[in-house]
């Protein structure tokens, strides 16, 4: 065999005798083990935990009258995120994947009650410790479910895993939307959200660690490719850290770090234009339509980038420009938009004039934010070399995103900032983040072949001499 043979990475149809990638074909697999299950548990976690978390501060401000105290104790939450995304790999070496996952949907349940306990008694104490537990179990939480998504699913069920897993987040979004829709359907007005809403929110979110019990193990999923899941993380604590650093400044991570950061701190910013122009029944309707648009994209972008009648080169950057030239719209629209409002000071309900150029932008946003989201796993996933990688590189991956979300939702307390400022801003992130991340996004499906299916074959192969 030749060199240029040897560098050649295995064709899916090569990985397993028994396995036919396009088919389907496969070993029998149960089906409380197969890796539609686990998708489906780790959704439902999703759903509890870090959905809800989307659906209240998707009415805006997290459903308070104005966004400022909110917005400042998400930046708290996401700065304790960092610290916690970063230490992730090491707490898995100590008590396993799917122990890691349920620890981080405990904090949840506490930040939801932050946000009843002001907005019934105007008590805010609770919403600062809230943000803080939040933020200390939600890192760990990100990363383990990063990680089980990028590893558990066979590759041709990649993308679909991805949506199905991220469909729960959003439906939690559309679940509040729905319930707070109900609930103040008739509240033209603007101000605060009904106190019911958040007692519904935190029995949801109380239920978070019990779904996570429903989780398999990695040794436990039965793959249809037969081929074992290994996620796990063995090495010494310093050895984690040193090697979360060295990935960190590697060039393949290093400079997608822009593009990461414009993507995540729009989130603040969706949320804080909603609070600001809409009233109360307008943001319930936002954050109900806006989980089902989201919902729509994902699942559409999932289903193209597991085409493998469609190279890997294709797939990552015809993605990406959809992502980046999508996000570029939303950013032209909302600097034409805020710069008028910070004139007229208007509150939009859903029979105003304007109301659709308006609220039309905000559900873009959304679709944007999915996308970009979704992308962004896709390509971190063609980027890790081993399975101990994927765990390190899913904590770096949500350790930036809480860093760039700290940022947003810091400055988004600001009045100025929230109003027009992080517009302006966001845009400029984007533009900073094109270039860099393409640099990356060329070599996917190139230079870096398939790394997915790289290491599908190293666990086959380590599977076979167990044998």
């Amino acid at each position: 065999m030749g060199v240029e043979e040897k560098n050649v990475p295995p064709k899916d149809e090569e990985i397993s005798d028994s396995y036919d990638s396009q088919t389907g074909e496969s070993h029998p697999v149960k089906w409380y083990r197969s890796t539609f299950y686990n998708s489906v548990i780790l959704g439902l976690c999703n759903f509890l935990a870090p959905g809800i978390w989307t659906a209240m501060n998707s009415l805006g401000g997290g459903g308070e009258e104005k966004p400022y105290l909110v917005n400042a104790a998400n930046a708290l939450t996401f700065c304790l995120m960092v610290v916690s995304c970063f230490m992730g790999s090491v707490v898995v070496r100590f008590i396993g994947i799917k122990w890691t996952l349920i620890a981080g949907t405990m904090g949840y349940a506490p930040y939801a009650a932050g946000l009843y306990t002001n907005n019934r008694f105007g008590d805010s104490w609770l919403v600062i410790l809230g943000a803080a537990l939040c933020g200390i179990s939600a890192g760990i939480f990100w990363m383990a479910e990063g990680a089980i998504a990028l590893s558990y699913p066979e590759p041709y069920n990649q993308g679909r895993f991805l949506g199905l897993w991220l469909s729960f987040r959003v439906g939690g979004q559309i679940l509040g939307g729905a319930i707070n829709l109900g609930l103040n359907a008739n509240r033209s007005e603007a101000g605060s959200v009904s106190y019911t809403v958040y007692l519904i929110f935190i029995a949801l979110q109380a239920l978070g660690p019990f779904a996570g019990l429903l989780l398999n193990e990695p040794s436990r999923v039965q793959r249809k490719d037969g081929i074992p899941v290994k996620l796990e993380v063995k090495n010494s604590v310093w050895f984690e850290i040193k090697q979360m650093s060295k990935l960190f400044i590697n060039r393949k991570f290093l400079l997608i770090i822009p593009f990461i950061c414009q993507a995540v701190y729009t989130e603040a910013v969706m949320f804080s234009y909603e609070d600001l122009w809409f009233s109360v029944r307008a943001r319930a309707l936002g954050s109900f339509l806006g989980g089902v648009v989201a919902l729509i994209g994902g699942n559409v972008l999932g289903a193209f980038l597991d085409n493998k009648s469609i190279s890997l080169k294709t797939r990552s950057r015809s993605a990406f420009f959809l992502a980046v030239g999508w996000q570029g719209l939303c950013w032209i629209w909302a600097t034409v938009n805020v710069t008028e409002f910070h004139k007229t000071n208007p509150v939009y309900d859903w029979v105003d004039p304007g109301f659709g150029k308006a609220f039309a932008l905000f559900l873009f946003w959304v679709a944007s934010f999915q996308l970009n989201y979704m992308y962004l796993f896709f390509l971190v996933g063609n980027l890790a070399d081993n399975d101990e990688e994927i765990v390190r590189i899913a904590g770096l991956l949500r350790g930036v995103e809480s860093a760039s979300q700290a940022v947003s939702y810091g400055l988004s307390s600001v009045t100025i900032m929230a109003a027009v400022g992080n517009i302006y801003l966001n845009m400029t992130l984007w533009a900073v983040a094109v270039l860099p991340a393409w640099l990356i996004v060329r070599e996917v499906g190139t230079v870096f072949e398939d790394k997915k299916m790289e290491r599908e074959a190293r666990r086959l192969q380590a599977a076979s001499d167990t044998e």
